[in-house]
């Protein structure tokens, strides 16, 4: 397939070939939030008497944050129900993120583009409503479609749930969308949901994580280059269909990397 001209898309070339939606991660993929995760997470288990090291912090990024409470009171002995564990941490990350959104680079700059576009947009995360509101209030009305929130599914990342939640609220594929993520955990619940996945690590390694396209950055991806992904995308499913179904010969990766 050749690739999209610097111009941009026309008439059906265009509607053939854009994403049917967008979903973007929060954070560590729209916000460099991490930190603060990492220091509320260390200030509460000091209360307990623990130390609390940047290796167990990069071990739950990405995961939900029930799942984390949980992780933190039957594995580090914080001594609170869950949701107070919960509530403690995300109020001191919404506090900071409050002050200035530490935005990440090229990621507001991305999702006016695919707004500019009319594409359909999701913003799909563990942290809850909180943190969410804080986010999309600091960025222009009408960035996000729909919001998915960590209570709003009972099974978070790494499961498939939210991503297909996203997409079943607009109303859309999931294997005909593009999810943008930066840890294993959401990168999986993405995956397995069916969609095309660019991955742009920030606080934790995704060493032997694949079925994705790994970015340095979101600097200089631009919506012709999602649109590209999911044609690949698409076109690798398709194979491995027909492969699956007996029709066909050889093998599929899936998706193919793309600029």
């Amino acid at each position: 397939m050749s690739a999209p001209g610097s111009g941009g898309f026309d008439g059906n070339r265009q509607e053939r070939l854009l994403p049917a939606a967008v979903l973007f991660d929060l954070d560590g993929t729209l916000v460099d939030s991490e930190p603060l995760w990492f220091e509320a997470e260390t200030m509460l288990v000091g209360e307990y008497g623990q130390d609390w090291g940047p290796a167990q912090a990069r071990h739950l990024v990405g995961w939900s944050l029930w799942d984390s409470a949980t992780y933190l009171r039957e594995q580090i002995g914080v001594d609170l129900p869950n949701a107070a564990i919960i509530d403690r941490m995300q109020s001191h990350v919404v506090a900071g993120v409050a002050k200035a959104p530490p935005w990440r680079p090229g990621a507001k700059a991305l999702l006016a583009e695919v707004r500019a576009a009319g594409v359909p947009t999701a913003l799909v995360t563990m942290s809850y409503r909180q943190m969410t509101d804080t986010i999309v209030r600091a960025l222009p009305v009408g960035s996000f479609d729909t919001v998915v929130s960590g209570e709003q599914v009972s099974r978070g990342k790494p499961y498939p749930d939210p991503y297909l939640l996203a997409a079943d609220r607009l109303g859309v594929c999931a294997t005909d969308c593009v999810a943008i993520e930066d840890s294993v955990t959401g990168a999986t619940s993405a995956r397995d949901a069916g969609c095309a996945v660019v991955v742009v690590p920030a606080a934790a390694s995704v060493e032997g994580l694949t079925g994705v396209i790994l970015r340095e950055s979101l600097l200089g991806i631009s919506l012709a280059g999602l649109a590209e992904l999911v044609q690949e995308h698409r076109a690798g499913l398709a194979e491995l269909r027909s492969v699956q179904s007996g029709s066909g010969a050889g093998s599929s990766s899936g998706i193919a990397a793309t600029g």
